[in-house]
């Protein structure tokens, strides 16, 4: 048997599935309070958070939590994993596409013209002292960690919910799904671009599954919509031919890292992913379907 909970937080629909009814309330709260830690750490919604504190102060190296420290030891991997596609600098082109508070307020209020892009400081210009937990973001730059910190989450829930229950689990955040243990039968997923939406179905039994897409976080602007999805090389929302992702590998961060990389950089990003052999399904915007390195070809429409 099985039993799942559902919720929303950070935008998102979260949801937690166990193969051990008796542990779902306790494994829920665990998540919760896993996700209200990383929030306090790394929103940059939040005034208060410590990521919000480290832009505040850019140029200065600031003492942070290993909490911290492991968000952006993460974000910086996935940087030079995706050679730059997923740069975690691009807080102020992010905000400059209109996306400077939550997204539901974004969509609310009267659309606006967007500013200037700005350009993309770069990610190796962060420094990050892991020894010392010591942050400094470059002056007029800041962090925007959405890309990996949802899949972190996800990974480090679904390796600590299992451990602890003795259970398998299955965590969704958003796009970002994660496996973990040995279920009787593999979980059966809807892949699609939007909740809701006609997807395929696959089985994941361990790993991590992630879809990225510029058709959901997206607002109407004076002169058409805009996402969230930057392509660092302009500092504008991404163009690409691709405009959705889903990708598997072994962990969450790393299937979302080549799943933003390919929204964010299109053709460029693809190599890569075809070099790493993570089976993938891209949607063009023209939604025609590619599928590469043995994505599921039994898989039928949900």
């Amino acid at each position: 048997m099985t039993a799942s909970r559902a919720w929303s937080a950070w935008s998102c629909t979260v949801r937690l599935t166990v193969d051990d009814p008796a542990v779902l309330g306790a494994a829920c709260g665990e998540l919760k309070a896993l996700m209200d830690r990383v929030d306090k750490a790394a929103s940059r919604f939040r005034p208060d958070s410590e990521l919000s504190i480290v832009n505040g102060r850019a140029g200065a190296l600031i003492p942070v939590s290993r909490l911290l420290v492991d968000l952006v030891d993460v974000s910086l991997v996935a940087a030079r994993l995706s050679g730059g596609a997923v740069d975690p600098t691009v807080g102020p082109a992010v905000i400059a596409a209109g996306y400077d508070t939550d997204i539901e307020a974004v969509r609310r209020r009267f659309p606006q013209a967007p500013d200037d892009p700005k350009p993309v400081a770069g990610w190796q210009e962060v420094r990050l002292n892991r020894k010392l937990a010591l942050l400094g973001v470059p002056r007029e730059a800041a962090l925007d960690l959405g890309a990996t910190a949802k899949a972190w989450t996800a990974d480090r829930a679904a390796n600590m919910l299992s451990k602890r229950y003795g259970c398998a689990v299955l965590v969704e955040i958003g796009g970002d799904l994660r496996a973990a243990g040995q279920p009787r039968e593999p979980w059966v997923v809807t892949v699609a671009e939007r909740a809701g939406d006609e997807g395929v179905l696959v089985t994941l039994a361990h790993g991590g599954l992630t879809t990225s897409t510029r058709t959901v976080r997206r607002w109407q602007t004076l002169t058409g919509y805009a996402h969230h999805v930057i392509d660092p090389r302009t500092g504008r929302p991404a163009e690409g031919p691709y405009r959705t992702a889903s990708v598997w590998a072994p962990t969450a961060v790393r299937a979302n890292t080549f799943s933003t990389a390919v929204v964010a950089t299109g053709d460029a990003a693809l190599g890569r992913l075809k070099l790493a052999g993570h089976p993938a399904r891209l949607v063009a915007d023209n939604a025609e379907i590619t599928e590469l390195s043995g994505w599921p070809a039994t898989s039928r429409a949900a």
